[in-house]
């Protein structure tokens, strides 16, 4: 039997919404009711039909569960628009509809677009609730252009009210038991994509809001070099509408750390929020009605991930802590021998190369892939080094993992890796923490054995769940050995004895005590939201990332014209012109500043400044140049029990590197205040001035750092690689 409460019955098919598309914001009825021949203008060619009748067709569309209308803004030369309007009001069923319109376009300039010439001359407050996209026809008319051709080919327009939080309105409710069907209040996490329109008029091609002169003549010369960022306006209105707390001008922050952890939008958190209070879950491990509902939740949000992702029939999701949890359990539980060989990139990230600990503690071998000197792998050479090391045995068992995106050093690995070292014998895994969180990942294209992922990384919230999605047949093997067992893993353990009989689903065996049932019903909510954004990301990241670098590399100090800052991370080759092209790196830019510059006062800026830019240092992910290097000769040199002091020490200057990185809620402002800081802070000897102060009066004079210590303001010698300071003791923390 069901625990979900039961939703009511939909009178007519018509009531059996659908998500309107995925890149839409709303269910809708499959039939959507044309208003072109409501009124009585257009009756030569149409027939006629008055304001009763009208009403009639109108009231037998919505009480058979009918919600999506279509209009114009001059059928019948205004006057349905008007009726449907009127209707509306009478009928006080505004918020349970989805109206489709069209803006004030002159036609010709798009061929395929047309009738829409006329403005809105139906100017009263019921009619203008029904339209969601309004600008005057005086607008420049290529911005009215590409806001119609965008909406028309793949937005719906937004309702008046939430609909996935309040589905119908206080005064539609009370009339529920009557003659009028409603959409069900959500039972479970709602089918939720937001809807972004609501910032539309402020969208990515129209002029900085800043009043500063500079700024502005700096958008819009961004915007001339990269007009493609204007595809991606859907998240300047994502952004106005979920994530406007960076920007209150009491608050305003530059948020530039998506690699450390995604903002989360704040609806997603309000959804969750309102779903709890409505709702009692219980330990899966337990027999009662609240224990069966979290079951259910739980396996919604597998079959989630699963879809998002395209996993191939059969897989399954083991939820973990995070990605690195998800990692380990492949280390701990995989069968390495005598013979066996662990293959993985020197770019990889630590919970990658830290599964060598099981590795070497069976007698295995580890060979790694050399990086480039901008990271990343070469892929003849990758392939050349597991053709030599491959399995000669398919019973012994090797595998082969790789790190789809360094968080460091912007490099993307090709995913087909994967299937070469499948077709080798090796067994394959894929660290997508990173890559994931901007790029769409199909695992039935790009099969792996095991894949790992952390939903923080992708959508914000919630924290404490990552999972760990295994091929079809993998789990089986894997399961088997396990070095222990926990509550809710095994089925039988004999006390005094050794018998262990393990869960009999596989996802069970590696889920080691109770789940965070209560937070992985947001895991489902969470990938619908992104899912709507997703197609968007790429090509946006990619004019951001492009422009960053691009700009910080002209950074000239005043007085020497020398470089300020070395980036170091990738620059992509490839930059993306169109939705749905695929970028060849990540938006990850991690830099050096040529001068000395120590961490205290790096941080002390970045605090004045609002900017959350973290600094790190070699534990984060190992890599290659300038402080953060695999291959820097004091690495070489290190023995055991040596600390990241030490090796400063030896290397005589603070290794570690700046990274920015962008994610689904960056704009080109925050790119730009990135620019601000690094000009009049890092760079201008005035705003170095007050920051340094600023760390004498906090006490950083008396600090030693590398052995070496600082007693005036740094210079301007441009000390290749001595600027960054030690990461702080939080990895990944932001300022």
């Amino acid at each position: 039997m069901s625990y979900l409460p039961t939703a009511p019955v939909a009178p007519t098919p018509l009531g059996r919404y659908r998500l309107l598309s995925p890149r839409a914001s709303i269910r809708v009825s499959p039939i959507q009711l044309g208003a072109m021949s409501i009124g009585t203008t257009w009756s030569n060619g149409m027939g006629e039909m008055n304001k009763e009748s009208s009403f009639k067709l109108l009231d037998a569309y919505y009480n058979a569960g009918g919600n999506f209308i279509d209009t114009a803004c001059n059928y019948q030369d205004g006057t349905s628009e008007g009726l449907l309007g009127e209707w509306m009001e009478l009928r006080g069923n505004r918020d349970q509809m989805v109206i489709a319109t069209k803006a004030p376009q002159p036609h010709i300039s798009i061929p395929t677009m047309g009738n829409s010439h006329s403005h809105n001359r139906h100017t009263d407050t019921t009619y203008e609730r029904t339209r969601s996209l309004k600008h005057h026809r005086s607008a420049p008319l290529l911005k009215r252009n590409f806001i119609h051709s965008a909406s028309t080919l793949s937005f719906s327009l937004e309702p008046s009210q939430d609909t996935y939080l309040r589905p119908f309105s206080e005064k539609a409710a009370l009339a529920a038991n009557e003659r009028v069907y409603h959409s069900p209040a959500p039972v479970s996490p709602p089918v939720y994509i937001p809807s972004p329109t609501s910032g539309l008029v402020t969208s990515a091609s129209a002029p900085s809001q800043s009043q500063d002169p500079v700024e502005a003549a700096a958008h819009a010369a961004f915007l001339q070099a990269y007009p493609e960022y204007q595809l991606t306006w859907t998240l300047d209105a994502l952004r106005k509408a979920e994530f406007s707390r960076i920007d209150t001008p009491l608050a305003r922050e530059t948020y530039v750390d998506y690699m450390g952890g995604a903002l989360y939008p704040a609806s997603l958190v309000n959804v969750h929020a309102e779903f709890l209070k409505g709702c009692v879950l219980g330990n899966t491990h337990s027999a009662s009605n609240s224990s069966q509902l979290s079951a259910t939740l739980t396996a919604q949000a597998r079959e989630a991930v699963l879809a998002f992702f395209n996993a191939p029939a059969g897989s399954t999701v083991v939820f973990t802590a995070n990605a690195s949890a998800a990692l380990k359990l492949v280390g701990e539980c995989f069968p390495f021998v005598q013979g066996s060989t662990y293959i993985l990139p020197e770019d990889a990230h630590n919970s990658v190369h830290g599964i060598r600990q099981f590795a070497k503690r069976k007698g295995a071998d580890v060979c790694y892939i050399p990086a480039t000197d901008r990271g990343g792998l070469e892929e003849p050479v990758a392939k050349k080094i597991m053709h030599q090391n491959r399995p000669l045995n398919r019973r012994i068992p090797s595998l082969f993992a790789l790190t789809g995106l360094s968080n460091i050093s912007n490099s993307k690995s090709p995913l087909s890796l994967l299937g070469y070292a499948s077709s080798l014998g090796y067994t394959t895994l894929l660290d997508a923490a990173a890559l994931a969180a901007t790029s769409p990942l199909d695992l039935t294209a790009t099969p792996a054995d095991a894949v790992a992922v952390s939903f923080y990384k992708m959508f914000g919230f919630p924290t404490g769940v990552g999972a760990l999605i295994l091929a079809p047949g993998v789990g089986k093997r894997l399961g088997g050995e396990r070095p222990w067992f926990a509550g809710g893993t095994v089925q039988v353990v004999q006390v005094p004895g050794e018998l262990v009989t393990r869960a009999e689903e596989v996802e069970e065996q590696f889920e080691d005590g109770t789940i965070n049932y209560l937070l992985l019903p947001a895991i489902t909510t969470g990938l619908r939201f992104l899912s709507a954004y997703m197609p968007f990301l790429p090509l946006r990241l990619s004019a951001l990332t492009h422009y960053m670098m691009h700009e910080l590399a002209k950074v000239r100090h005043p007085s020497t014209g020398k470089p300020v800052v070395r980036v170091l991370s990738r620059v992509p080759e490839k930059r993306l012109r169109a939705v749905g092209d695929k970028a060849d790196a990540g938006s990850v830019v991690s830099v050096l500043f040529l001068d000395l510059i120590y961490f205290e006062l790096v941080h002390l800026a970045r605090l004045s400044a609002g900017t959350h830019i973290p600094a790190h240092g070699m534990h984060v992910q190992p890599w290659r140049r300038g402080g953060t290097a695999s291959r820097e000769p004091a690495m070489t040199r290190l023995r055991a029990g040596a600390t990241l002091a030490a090796l400063e020490a030896a290397a005589g200057r603070e290794l570690g590197v700046v990274r920015i990185s962008l994610g689904l809620a960056s704009d080109w402002a925050d790119v730009w205040r990135v620019l601000v800081f690094v000009r009049e802070v890092i760079v201008d000897p005035r705003g170095r001035k007050e920051a340094w102060e600023r760390w004498v009066g906090s006490g950083g004079r008396a600090k030693t750092v590398c052995g070496l210590e600082e007693a005036a303001p740094p210079g301007v010698k441009a000390h290749e690689g001595a600027a960054i300071s030690r990461a702080p003791s939080q990895v990944g923390r932001a300022f």
